[in-house]
């Protein structure tokens, strides 16, 4: 019998005006970008460095603000020229999503993991991309390799109502062998949720890179369970058709080796050459040994933390981790680690919008999801952030993707334990920031 995989998903215990001036300097800020939000600046007005004197230039009426920058940077007598950005009071974008409460940007009581102490710092990720023309990592795919996304309304099957309709491109559904890869379990509804569910249109909850547009690619059944061939099948797919991130939020039981799953290792190594960046989840075990196939050399294996900034007691760890991220829970029990509690009450779990029990017609916000299947898609929505952010380039590699995300983490723990918190937490905000470890400029 081939090696099966699982999604570990659920635990068993149930200034900115200075740095966006410089960025100006490489990128050519799209003429809608002075619409509304943060990426706002004056659009009758340029700021000119010349070798004597900086200058403020008013344009003429039918002159935009990009027309006069391309004019204006073509000019040997000038050092460079920026659109006038408006500043905004709080320096990050704050959704309307009302959550549970019903009121406009209640989506925070809920979503700690975006916004809270220990969280991934995403408004102020979604002003740093929002000013650099790509909203929420527009441009973008992320294939979701799982058991499939609520994305279309056919037979008995609905598309879940917080995700944009026109938010997917083609994907395919490995266990079934046809083209329409509907959720049947819920599990990679809720990942595709955390990655991308709408954001600031006045419902539900908020996506991490709600811009991006998803491939759903179903490789797990309706229990949750799929071969390593199939999984390979769906990654090859998947670079195929365009993905430039893959998430598995799926894992091998430990005793399956990377000898065991040579049509898989083979077909993510495939991807990295392609350029395409592959996350997936460390697994949930609480053992000190990463499960493949986080545990692959080509793969970036995401541990999980909890709400107090704790590595979570089901995280695996181990060597080879390169990240962690919000997966919710109870605190793993780490004497001397100041953010570990494991005598006081867990944590709170992750909230996205899925099947709210076994039918894939109701919708809710449910609660006990937690593990490092919730963790991985925090990274991979991140990437797809950092691509979009064009920080790194047009066309970074998987290797200048991941050595920026390690580069902007925030430490955990102490000096000695990058076995249990790799690089550190995932920081949106840091990894799409301009300047930096490896930025463009």
């Amino acid at each position: 019998m081939l090696p099966r995989a699982h999604h570990p998903s659920l635990h068993p215990r149930t200034r900115r005006s200075l740095a966006l001036a410089a960025l100006a300097l490489v990128l050519l800020i799209p003429a809608r970008a002075c619409a509304a939000g943060p990426a706002a600046y004056a659009p009758n007005e340029v700021l000119v460095k010349y070798a004597t004197a900086t200058r403020l230039l008013h344009l003429p009426n039918g002159i935009s603000v990009p027309t006069a920058l391309a004019r204006l940077r073509g000019r040997r007598d000038v050092l460079w020229a920026v659109p006038d950005y408006r500043a905004h009071a709080s320096g990050e974008f704050i959704p309307n999503d009302p959550g549970i409460a019903g009121v406009a940007g209640d989506w925070k009581l809920l979503q700690w993991n975006f916004l809270g102490t220990f969280g991934v710092n995403a408004p102020e990720a979604w002003a740093n991309v929002a000013a650099d023309g790509a909203p929420g990592g527009r441009g973008v795919v992320v294939a979701v390799l799982d058991t499939g996304i609520a994305y279309a309304n056919r037979g008995r099957f609905r598309r879940s109502p917080d995700f944009n309709p026109y938010g997917f491109v083609r994907g395919y559904d490995f266990v079934a062998h046809n083209s329409f890869p509907n959720d049947h379990n819920g599990h990679g509804t809720f990942v595709a949720g955390t990655i991308a569910e709408s954001t600031n249109n006045g419902y539900g909850l908020t996506g991490l890179a709600y811009g991006v547009r998803l491939m759903a690619v179903r490789v797990l059944n309706s229990q949750g369970e799929g071969d390593a061939s199939t999984i390979a099948e769906g990654v090859r797919f998947a670079v195929r058709h365009g993905a430039r991130v893959i998430n598995l939020s799926l894992e091998f039981s430990s005793e399956v080796t990377s000898s065991d799953i040579p049509e898989l290792i083979e077909a993510m190594r495939y991807a990295r050459r392609r350029g395409v960046v592959v996350i997936a989840a460390a697994g949930n075990e609480g053992h000190a040994t990463i499960a493949y196939p986080a545990r692959a050399p080509d793969v970036v294996a995401v541990g999980a933390t909890t709400e107090h900034g704790c590595l979570a007691n089901y995280s695996n760890d181990g060597s080879g981790l390169t990240l962690v991220a919000p997966g919710g829970g109870a605190d793993a029990d780490l004497p001397g680690d100041p953010n570990c509690h494991p005598e006081q009450p867990s944590g709170h779990g992750i909230y996205q919008m899925t099947f709210t029990g076994s039918s894939p017609r109701r919708f809710g916000f449910p609660s006990g999801y937690e593990g490092t299947s919730m963790a991985s898609p925090h990274v991979a929505a991140t990437a797809a952030l950092v691509i979009a952010s064009g920080v790194l380039g047009r066309r970074p590699s998987p290797a200048q993707i991941v050595a920026r995300l390690r580069a902007t983490a925030r430490p955990l723990g102490g000096p000695g334990d990058s076995r249990l918190y790799g690089a550190g937490l995932v920081n949106a905000a840091a990894a799409t920031a301009p300047g930096g470890p490896g930025a463009v400029g």
